[in-house]
């Protein structure tokens, strides 16, 4: 260090650089460091070091931000997503995998997740797109994916994460459900104040353990039931109807659904007939406005 004669100026950047939190940080105080690196003679390869750094971590950088707009863009959003967010090691991968057909890696290291991963959560003959984003400190957080969720699952192990994830997610437009984890490590007096808590305070809320399996089963029965949505199921003449239904919003009307299957479908139609709760009785002919309510059955006989 005496040969290159670092300044006062230098060390304090230095040790800024040495704390700093993430990349982004760092790359700053790189910058500084190579502006106030000494220039004379002696120093040339300490200011060359600096500057292979500083070009090192720019690209990385860049391609970390490429990738992540990449990876955003691949995940094509299904009918029902479900998005799940939380502070490192609350357990979303493990969570992801108990739910889903999804098989992330899990480690108690910090940020393992540095993408979404998506998984499948097939519940009464329904998907369910499940989407684990990286920690909600990481610099790999897809803030786009947790706004446009139809449910934000937010994950955590203590009460006090939930304000801090909340207000660090103002544009939330889906129902948000509080799911506390690791209550394997809680005696049944703690996790009672925390059921009390979270009633006092009028959220949305399941305790449970992805060591155990506990409040699992429970858990994707209160995730299905948070989305708002209808059920239609489709009928040919003469046969059985489908067992997979379409899934429509609410209010939607047949015109909607022939629309989502074909947007040639609503001009060769010749009649349409309804059974179920939008129905005045079984078999029920309606025109294209009629609007479907959840678990219609509807037959469309075409030219």
């Amino acid at each position: 260090m005496a040969s290159t004669n670092q300044s006062p100026e230098y060390q304090r950047v230095e040790k800024k650089f040495l704390e700093a939190q993430n990349d982004e940080e760092r790359l700053v105080w790189l910058s500084e460091m190579i502006r106030e690196a000494p220039k004379h003679k002696s120093a040339e390869k300490m200011q060359a070091n600096l500057k292979t750094r500083y070009i090192k971590l720019k690209k990385k950088l860049e391609t970390q931000k490429k990738t992540k707009k990449s990876s955003s863009k691949g995940i094509k959003k299904l009918d029902m997503q479900a998005v799940l967010v939380g502070f490192t090691n609350s357990g979303k991968s493990s969570l992801l995998k108990a739910l889903t057909n999804a098989h992330p890696k899990i480690s108690p290291n910090e940020f393992m997740t540095k993408e979404p991963i998506v998984g499948i959560l097939n519940y009464q003959n329904i998907q369910i797109q499940v989407v684990d984003l990286p920690s909600l400190k990481s610099e790999n957080f897809d803030m786009g994916i947790a706004n446009m969720a139809d449910v934000l699952i937010i994950v955590i192990t203590e009460i006090n994460e939930i304000n801090e994830i909340i207000q660090s997610l103002p544009k939330i437009r889906g129902k948000k459900l509080i799911v506390f984890n690791k209550i394997d490590l809680l005696t049944l007096n703690e996790k009672r104040k925390i059921s009390e808590t979270l009633k006092s305070k009028k959220y949305d809320f399941i305790l449970i353990s992805t060591l155990t399996d506990e409040g699992i089963e429970e858990l994707k029965e209160i995730i299905f039931d948070g989305f708002e949505m209808c059920r239609i199921y489709l009928k040919e003449p003469g046969k059985e109807p489908t067992t997979k239904p379409l899934i429509m919003k609410p209010s939607s009307t047949v015109l909607d659904i022939a629309n989502k299957i074909s947007h040639e479908l609503a001009r060769t139609i010749t009649g349409i007939h309804i059974w179920g709760p939008s129905s005045k009785f079984a078999n029920q002919k309606v025109g294209l406005t009629h609007k479907v309510k959840d678990k219609d059955i509807v037959e469309f006989r075409t030219k």
